[in-house]
């Protein structure tokens, strides 16, 4: 009796562990929803899929596919950073709400970048950098009000910056260097509070630099050099009492600039002037530097 019952638990056992193992592997491979599934294939097929570096096995789960993470059957990672994507993103890929990153650094992607990009809500990092990206920055981005970090440098991006920037409340870095992008730094790039970097160097930037600037508490590193920018360097600038880096050099900037801000720029405050000839500006206490100018 003791060995009929001690092998019917055994069978009882064995049964259970296959059926865990069944559930397991049918939770590892849980499948996307179908309109996530048909957005991702139409970033495969719009970029040249078949000539990536690592291609997608459409036959796989979703899951195993190079550079997707799945969550909860939800995708919130697309990484193909490097990956010979060629080609123009798809309008659809605005579609996938969950996503909370997007690296697609270093490719050959052209065209201009989805304003659908606005409609993910989940995007916390957006990195287009170092593709073939051309038109304005969609205004549209703003509406993804998640986002900690935006790079869009080494593209050919034309247009000035939204001013619907400021609504990017959670922004920690802007990187936006090398590209073409054009007009006056708007009022609202000031009101980033939560800013540690920002990049906008070697772009075709004119104006001024606002005294505003002081308002970007957190800012760790201003990186502004080779660009059109004119009149006299804020000395508001010294307030930012987290600021570690500065290049604001090789621009059109005149007058005189304070000791305790040249010292912090890379280049020492060498600028350009009309002509094209290359000198630095004036070092002064600050005191007198506000009455000469006055």
């Amino acid at each position: 009796m003791c060995v009929i019952l001690h092998h019917q638990i055994e069978i009882t056992m064995k049964k259970i562990i296959l059926l865990t193992a069944v559930l397991i592997s049918s939770f590892s491979f849980a499948e996307i929803s179908n309109s996530e599934k048909s957005i991702l294939i139409s970033l495969y097929n719009a970029t040249n899929g078949s000539n990536w570096n690592t291609k997608w096995d459409l036959n796989q789960p979703v899951s195993k596919w190079f550079g997707v993470k799945v969550e909860n059957d939800k995708v919130i990672e697309l990484n193909l950073s490097n990956n010979n994507l060629k080609g123009a993103l798809p309008t659809e890929i605005g579609g996938l709400k969950n996503v909370r990153i997007i690296n697609f650094f270093k490719n050959e992607l052209t065209g201009v970048i989805p304003a659908s990009i606005g409609d993910m809500k989940s995007l916390q990092v957006l990195n287009l950098s170092f593709n073939q990206f051309s038109g304005s920055i969609p205004a549209s981005i703003a509406n993804a009000s998640n986002l900690v970090s935006v790079e869009l440098f080494m593209n050919a991006l034309t247009g000035e910056i939204p001013s619907t920037i400021n609504k990017l409340n959670k922004l920690e870095l802007l990187s936006l260097y090398n590209n073409q992008l054009s007009g006056e730094l708007p009022a609202e790039l000031f009101a980033l509070q939560s800013i540690k970097v920002l990049q906008l160097n070697s772009n075709k930037f004119t104006g001024k630099l606002s005294p505003d600037v002081a308002n970007l508490k957190t800012l760790e590193s201003l990186v502004l050099f080779d660009n059109n920018l004119a009149g006299t360097i804020p000395f508001e600038l010294e307030k930012l009492n987290n600021l570690k880096e500065m290049n604001v050099s090789y621009n059109n900037f005149n007058g005189f600039v304070s000791k305790t801000l040249a010292e912090k720029d890379t280049f020492k405050m060498t600028m350009v002037n009309e002509f094209g000839v290359a000198s630095t500006l004036n070092v002064v206490d600050k005191d007198k530097a506000i009455v000469n100018e006055e």
